[in-house]
């Protein structure tokens, strides 16, 4: 049974997917908003977007992973791809990460979610992030981002080596930004 995250929760992803975690996949899903008309409803597109910060002891960015690029250099993360309306069952878009390829100097990654057309959270619906083990597409934990509030942009978590051991951290910090590079700035305080 998958963790609900809470701000400022911390898990082990190791001891909740009993051991031998390798590779991990964050996913993030939404629906389109249906707007109600006097005569009919339409769907409107919401563009989320995730990413993945990889950071260095120093807080320094090491690599990114977002919609303009979609491999780290190292080839250890790898984002499936930019969906652009919400449309479709399941995640509509993936972060998966190979912790042993992961660098060792890496010793942070951070995701976030952002509304690159500026819709807020509370326009967007059935809104979700969590972690898979990817071994068995079983849910580690899971973190709800609909009706969060007016704000276009969440720190959502961080994934960080401790004591030889991947760890995971709910952060749920609210952000404003179209994309991964107007978050830095939270990114790094987030660390």
């Amino acid at each position: 049974m998958p963790i609900n995250l809470t701000k400022g929760q911390k898990i082990s992803l190791e001891k909740e997917s009993g051991g031998g975690l390798a590779k991990v996949v964050m996913g993030l899903g939404w629906d389109p908003v249906k707007k109600k008309g006097l005569f009919f409803s339409r769907k409107v597109d919401i563009d989320l977007d995730a990413s993945c910060g990889l950071f260095d002891a120093n807080k320094q960015v090491v690599d990114m992973v977002w919609f303009s690029q979609l491999k780290s250099k190292d080839g250890s993360i790898v984002h499936t791809g930019d969906n652009l309306t919400g449309q479709g069952e399941g995640d509509d878009e993936q972060i998966i990460v190979d912790l042993p390829r992961v660098p060792a100097h890496v010793t942070s990654l951070v995701f976030t979610v952002n509304s690159f057309r500026g819709q807020t959270f509370n326009e967007v619906e059935n809104a979700y992030c969590r972690i898979v083990d990817s071994r068995n597409d079983k849910e580690i934990a899971r973190y709800t981002l609909t009706g969060g509030g007016a704000y276009t942009a969440m720190i959502m978590a961080k994934v960080y080596r401790h004591n030889n051991e991947w760890k995971m951290g709910a952060l749920g910090e609210h952000a404003s930004g179209r994309t991964i590079n107007d978050l830095l700035p939270a990114m790094v305080n987030s660390i």
